[in-house]
């Protein structure tokens, strides 16, 4: 009998929306609990104007009071419209199924990527993942879905274009080939905490340049073996979808039809598909000429994407008021509907403005799941963040560090795990960087090491966690579309299960962050242009 309720257990699987909605609620009862207990923690911040250094003492807020709930249920509205990977995620949706809808996607997937190495592409997709936090976490939105979608067309399991993409972007969160968003965001608390030790300490834009095009191109070459030796042979076995017909058929028989077609319907279809895509590369260029007029400043009406008020291109450009990096989810979906619009238009593929609508919806027919999570998930994540629990950590965490008196690679090995680990409780790298500079950099200086060389270790540590808390707002996509994808939706993927997905992934690439960060210092190899590890 007891054997049979273990059984019954186990066939039983608690669906995501569930359990972020029984999460939210164990939040709410352990903020009460903390609280009750006074827990509390005192930070150090820095006043930029004097540059003196200022205590800021952050509670648990009880959630379970009455002005607690309140709080929640007046703000469940606003969480929810004003939750960013929702609006990505439509944004993105609408743009990538008007090209996939015109053949557009599926043309570019057949002449480009059909015949490249499985290697190649997910090489392709993880280099694009790391590469696209330079401009914060579009690459959650545009990736994720793109890579489902050419994985599905090359006769690949779209989980693991899913699990690829989203490891690319999570595991890669703060390394990019260019100066960007993250530098923007860091310096600032960079230059302020090494004032602390010495007031000439200056922190250029690139002085990590170096280091994060060398993890930039070591990390996808690495996490391409971990994803096709560890993860692609775990993943079960996919039946590719007719979106036409709605019939299941597995690959052999897309081969054969397509082996059966007529030689002149063949050729046909090739000239269609030819015209097609010359139209759209035409378009696509014109879009991208007038997309970077709009970045240049100083020109007769350019500059619309640009912050006039920031004196600095790079802030212009990923300052946190730029339009640029406010609206690139939306300027990729323009892109994606005119190319694929045009792609139509040469192909012949779309008759009318009914024919492009009606072949749009077929995506967004099964994307009620993704919107009650989306709902649910926001909610879960506001509770978090009004809890001050991840905060709270997280200061403890950087006081324990300030506490600890090592020097040398003991000092970076425990700094970088320390930050990491606080990393799964509050995810925003700017927030993390606020409490721990004052701690890490003065520690880092006094040890003969670089402030710059800090904010790399920074880099790696948020990092190497990122992909594997579920308290990191893109969470959502990633089990989102999981269970989008998922065939077998009487098991579905759970917290657990998608995060045990990763661990590979996180257990090596957390061991190539630890190797790279051990080289640059041992070495003495530049971080940056003329920027050493060591002062």
């Amino acid at each position: 009998m007891q054997e049979k309720r273990k059984l019954r257990l186990k066939k039983y699987y608690l669906h995501p929306i569930t359990m972020f909605t029984l999460a939210g609620i164990g939040i709410i009862i352990l903020s009460f609990i903390l609280s009750a207990l006074g827990l509390q923690a005192t930070y150090s911040t820095i006043d930029n104007v004097t540059g003196q250094i200022e205590p800021h003492m952050i509670v648990v807020n009880n959630l379970l009071s009455f002005n607690g709930l309140k709080e929640l249920i007046s703000n469940a509205t606003k969480n929810f419209v004003a939750f960013s990977p929702l609006s990505m995620l439509l944004l993105s949706l609408i743009g990538i199924s008007i090209a996939e809808a015109t053949g557009f996607v599926g043309a570019v997937a057949k002449r480009r990527l059909k015949k490249m190495p499985n290697y190649m592409l997910t090489f392709i997709i993880l280099f694009l993942g790391v590469i696209s936090s330079l401009i914060n976490d579009v690459g959650y939105a545009i990736l994720i879905p793109l890579a489902a979608v050419i994985y599905e067309i090359n006769g690949r399991n779209p989980l693991l274009g899913i699990i690829t993409a989203f490891c690319g972007v999570a595991f890669g969160s703060a390394v990019s080939i260019f100066v960007g968003y993250t530098e923007v965001n860091l310096i600032p608390y960079t230059t302020t905490a090494a004032y602390l030790i010495d007031t000439s300490s200056h922190i250029a834009l690139t002085s990590n340049l170096i280091f994060i095009i060398v993890a930039s191109i070591i990390i996808p070459i690495i996490g391409t073996i971990v994803i096709e030796k560890l993860i692609a042979p775990r993943l079960p076995k996919y039946h590719f979808h007719d979106r036409s017909t709605g019939l299941t058929l597995k690959t052999s028989e897309l081969l054969l039809s397509d082996i059966e077609e007529e030689e002149q319907s063949k050729i046909n279809a090739e000239k269609s598909e030819k015209r097609g895509l010359k139209f759209a590369r035409i378009a696509g260029i014109v879009m991208l000429l007038i997309y970077a007029y709009m970045l240049i400043p100083n020109l007769p009406g350019s500059g619309l994407l640009l912050d006039t008020d920031e004196n600095i291109y790079v802030n212009q450009l990923f300052g946190k008021n730029s339009y640029f990096h406010e609206s690139f989810t939306y300027l990729v979906m323009i892109m994606f509907i005119i190319v694929g619009i045009f792609y139509g238009i040469g192909a012949k593929t779309i008759k009318n403005d009914k024919d492009i609508i009606e072949k749009t919806s077929l995506r967004f027919k099964d994307i009620g799941m993704l919107i009650v999570l989306m709902f649910v998930f926001s909610q879960f994540i506001a509770i978090w963040k009004a809890s001050n629990i991840g905060e709270v950590i997280t200061a403890l965490l950087a006081n324990m560090l300030s506490y600890l008196k090592f020097t040398s690679i003991p000092l970076i090995l425990i700094t970088l795990l320390v930050i990491a680990f606080a990393g799964i409780f509050l995810t925003n790298i700017s927030a993390k960087w606020k409490i721990f500079a004052p701690v890490v950099i003065p520690s880092f200086m006094q040890a003969n090491m670089s402030p710059e060389f800090a904010q790399v270790v920074m880099r790696a540590a948020d990092s190497m966690t990122k992909g594997i808390t579920p308290f990191m707002a893109s969470f959502a996509l990633y089990i989102g579309y999981l269970n989008l994808f998922n065939e077998n939706k009487t098991k579905p993927y759970t917290i657990n299960n998608s995060i045990r997905l990763l661990n590979p992934y996180f257990l090596i690439i957390g061991l190539v962050w630890i190797v790279l960060i051990l080289l640059f210092y041992i070495t003495g190899l530049w971080i940056g242009p003329g920027v050493s590890p060591t002062i």
